[in-house]
């Protein structure tokens, strides 16, 4: 099979030959289209696309959009292709624009800001601005893409300290749905669009870069300890303890997955804490450091080599579901007990036991949304609940498509039943759920409120009239979706 580009391009194809992409065009039985198409980090979204379009630039991403909307062709907006669902990034039988090639990363020392095409991985983000001495408050998993993962919010191992990686977000280039190329910032004539870019995803046009906010880079104490499972009962206490005491150490961030990992011999308890000021063995993790462990790899390091813990092994089809609620060990403790029935189904079902499962306790405590506020606010809403919170992320990875049928309701069910016991909890359930997390039939947009969903449908309306991210881009979560 060619390296190159095929010369005899698909019918849905033709329009982007008629407007001079033909060179960034790859079609089936390419070599070059099939690496790509086999790049997904999940299975569920290695779909058939007609063909891939690869823009240099946002002018050759303008006039893909404007060569697709002229033909009311479908299309998918690929970043660094690591959303796990079906659909979201990637579609069957239209068009796949891949912004992998927008994958630069430039640091301005006059500015101290860094420019990052939507198509960066972090593990390169970070690899090329340590080179100044600086970093950004971005991702937390190496092979994930910048442009996804800051449009869906951005959860990071500064959030108690600068909010989440939308709120560092100073500037966005987007190339709207009639081809125009816009720089939207906080003070300029596009400051509503701006506003909405922070959570609202792809509905509203492709970022094509994102100017950040950058920090002084210092080495970070961190790492990762596995424990046995039976520590739960006390490890819920200690989650909730430490997300109470966040205000008191805004620099240490805890990530805690109960797990059935085969190659950690089963179930475990994996618990990744880092303190991104570089103090060593910080108060905040003292009673972890009282439990039992496997393992431990604590030390100081760079933010490089931690991204690496949270890493989840590809080509599996991987089903997750997300919740937050409110900062309270019984429920942490209730979700313990659903996750050990998930995987005994699992291992039921699943007769060679190559599977993983996890559920993932991530602190949410008020003071993220607060630096949100601070940094002039984003459509997560957030700031509208009144408690701590914990989110969730609940995970079962299987080989097979029949497998993932079969999953997804389980893992759902398991959800389902968090979420009814933290009912039972006064201010127990946080309406929000986190975008990058979430299973494409939660309603996540509509956990924002019904304020950011308004300023979401003005947005929309105002940028893209025709509705074209809503009706020939039908990846996402969709705002025309969102019902009063």
């Amino acid at each position: 099979m060619s390296n190159t580009p095929a010369s005899e391009p698909c019918p849905q194809a033709q329009c982007l030959v008629a407007a001079g992409l033909q060179s960034c065009i790859l079609t089936p039985g390419n070599a070059k289209y099939t690496e790509r198409n086999e790049s997904y980090w999940c299975n569920s979204a290695k779909l058939r696309p007609a063909c891939i379009v690869q823009p240099h630039s946002a002018v050759e991403v303008a006039a893909a959009v404007k060569a697709l909307v002229g033909a009311e062709q479908a299309f998918a907006i690929r970043a660094g292709g690591h959303t796990n669902w079906a659909g979201s990034n990637n579609i069957d039988g239209g068009v796949t624009i891949d912004l992998g090639l927008l994958n630069e990363t430039k640091y301005d020392a006059t500015t101290e800001m860094a420019h990052i095409g939507p198509g960066a991985k972090w593990k390169h983000i970070y690899d090329e601005l340590d080179k100044h001495g600086r970093v950004v408050a971005g991702g937390r998993e190496a092979e994930v893409g910048a442009g996804g993962f800051l449009l869906g919010g951005g959860n990071t191992f500064y959030s108690a300290r600068y909010g989440f990686a939308c709120d560092t977000v100073l500037a966005y280039e987007v190339v709207l749905a009639d081809g125009h190329i816009v720089t939207a910032d906080a003070d300029g004539q596009h400051a509503d669009l701006f506003r909405v870019l922070k959570g609202g995803s792809n509905n509203f046009g492709i970022v094509t870069k994102f100017t950040m906010r950058t920090f002084p880079r210092v080495p970070i104490w961190g790492g990762y300890a596995v424990r046995p499972m039976d520590i739960m009962p006390a490890a819920a206490k200690a989650v909730a303890n430490f997300v109470t005491g966040t205000s008191k150490d805004l620099d240490s961030s805890l990530n805690i997955s109960i797990c059935h990992i085969p190659r950690f011999g089963g179930s475990v308890v994996v618990t990744i804490c880092n303190n991104v000021a570089g103090v060593e063995n910080p108060p905040a993790f003292d009673e972890f450091r009282k439990m039992p462990e496997v393992v431990n790899n604590f030390q100081m390091t760079t933010i490089q080599e931690v991204l690496a813990y949270a890493s989840l092994p590809p080509n599996y089809y991987n089903i997750w579901y997300t919740l937050s609620f409110k900062n309270d060990a019984s429920i942490i403790a209730k979700a313990y007990e659903l996750f050990n029935q998930l995987t005994s189904k699992a291992q039921e079902k699943v007769a060679d036991g190559d599977f993983t499962t996890h559920c993932s306790f991530q602190p949410i405590p008020r003071e993220y949304s607060q630096q949100s506020v601070a940094a002039g606010g984003n459509v997560l809403g957030l700031d509208q609940y009144s408690h701590d919170a914990i989110m969730i992320q609940a995970n079962l990875s299987v080989r097979t498509p029949e497998l993932a049928d079969w999953a997804r309701p389980q893992v759902r069910e398991m959800v389902e039943g968090i979420r009814k016991f933290a009912e039972s909890v006064d201010g127990g359930v946080c309406p929000w759920l986190y975008l990058n997390y979430a299973s494409p039939d939660q309603k996540v947009l509509e956990s924002y409120g019904k304020e950011n969903v308004e300023k979401m449908r003005k947005a929309a309306a105002k940028y893209d009239a025709g509705g074209v991210f809503q009706r020939l881009c039908p990846g996402g979560f969709k705002i025309s979706a969102v019902r009063d």
